[in-house]
């Protein structure tokens, strides 16, 4: 399980924007994305860095939880 914090999630578009991110990714990839603690849980074969350049490429500035 891969754990990022993107503490610059601030609403609902935010959200669809990095579970996009993500899915371009890894389409078969497991997102949860909570924006109450700006946490995107990913269950993937994919390592964290492909996320998070996809993350980042989509505006937000992701770091490891």
């Amino acid at each position: 399980m891969i754990e990022l914090q993107v503490q610059d999630m601030t609403c609902g578009h935010c959200v669809g924007r990095v579970t996009k991110a993500v899915k371009a990714v890894d389409d078969a990839a497991t997102v949860n994305v909570n924006l109450d603690n700006k946490r995107v849980s990913i269950a993937s074969s994919h390592g964290a860095a492909e996320f998070q350049e996809a993350i980042r490429e989509a505006g937000y500035t992701p770091q490891p939880a």
